[in-house]
């Protein structure tokens, strides 16, 4: 057998093996958060609750109107920005870039929380489509001021703390806006201001997934043009990539995913910069038609186990799902830039 057959069986085999582990601990947490809460139901009775259970039992409600559209918003939102993280990784060419890091989640965020006090202070309602479409603006407007910094400054370092920086106006003055709404509805988006995937319906989730899956596919479409990029602008214009419009695309992709994650579930720090980090380091390779998928298995898994601990380890109180992800994706983020600073 030829060296490059052997390596690319050996990479071939990685890839499997990261994929089935993945898949195990998917399946793993979805058995856990199907069984565990607040309330417990063992794993017989929720399977028997799922198929053949009737509606206006406890078991029933609990698990179709509760558990299991909040497991299935985990599963989504967190592959969707796991998803986000990594274009704009490529599109930065930094291992730090991510919608939270940079500000992306918190401007999505102020602008969704102006929307909602301005529309129910008014006693109109708020659909999905509207609080995407605030979330898109507000996270196009963010990634406008980094990409402005990006321009004059080449530094990742300054262009980081900028974003971070960034971040904390929009979160203060999301801060400002929630506390001094005087509406009940308007005062309780504070839980929502902080990250949280509860209170999800099935109709949220129909949206979230035509939405997130629209963009995955793109994404998917782009796997050719991510990988000529990630050699370098130059190799990618050789091999006839537009950069100019490549940049546009990844730029409305990731703002399109993290938006999304966004309106729905507010802000979810650290996933965004830490899965793509971990699933490369995994797989021990950076080729999109592999990191792709990866990641986004990754970020459902991640943000499923972070949301399970998040509300059962004080239940019935449940913590913020952007308490337990940032003590499990900060300590990822100080590893990569220690590494990086070690290496320059």
């Amino acid at each position: 057998m030829e060296k490059n057959d052997l390596f690319n069986n050996n990479k071939r085999t990685r890839y499997i093996i990261v994929t089935l582990v993945l898949l195990f601990m998917l399946a793993i947490l979805i058995l856990l958060n199907i069984s565990i809460g607040s309330v417990k139901i063992s794993l017989g009775d929720a399977v028997s609750a799922i198929v053949n259970g009737k509606p206006g039992t406890i078991e029933y409600d609990i698990l179709w109107k509760v558990r299991l559209p909040r497991m299935a918003a985990g599963i989504i939102l967190g592959g969707a920005l796991a998803l986000s993280g990594f274009l704009l990784q490529t599109f930065f060419n930094n291992p730090i870039a991510g919608p939270f890091v940079l500000g992306i989640s918190s401007g999505a965020k102020l602008a969704v929380a102006i929307t909602m006090v301005f529309t129910l202070s008014r006693g109109l309602t708020v659909g999905s489509a509207m609080m995407i479409g605030a979330a898109f603006a507000g996270a196009l407007l963010s990634m406008g001021f980094v990409l402005l910094i990006a321009r004059r400054v080449r530094r990742a370092s300054v262009l980081i703390i900028s974003g971070v920086m960034i971040g904390y106006i929009c979160s203060a003055i999301t801060d400002f806006v929630v506390t001094f709404a005087s509406d009940e509805n308007i005062v309780n988006l504070h839980h929502w201001s902080q990250g949280s995937f509860s209170g999800t319906a099935w109709s949220d989730v129909k949206i979230m997934a035509i939405v997130i899956f629209t963009a995955t596919v793109f994404v998917f479409l782009l796997s050719k043009p991510i990988g000529a990029y990630q050699l370098g602008e130059t190799y990618a214009q050789s091999v006839g990539v537009n950069i100019k419009t490549f940049r546009v695309l990844l730029v409305l992709l990731s703002s399109i995913l993290c938006a999304t994650v966004t309106a729905f579930a507010g802000p979810v720090s650290f996933v965004g910069v830490a899965v793509p980090h971990l699933i490369k380091s995994f797989a021990k390779t950076a080729k999109p038609l592999i990191v792709i998928p990866l990641c986004f298995l990754g970020g459902a898994v991640f943000c499923l186990g972070c949301d399970l601990i998040a509300r059962t380890i004080y239940a019935p109180v449940e913590m913020s799902i952007s308490s337990v992800s940032s003590l499990f994706g900060a300590p990822v983020v100080i590893y990569i830039m220690a590494r990086k600073a070690a290496g320059d």
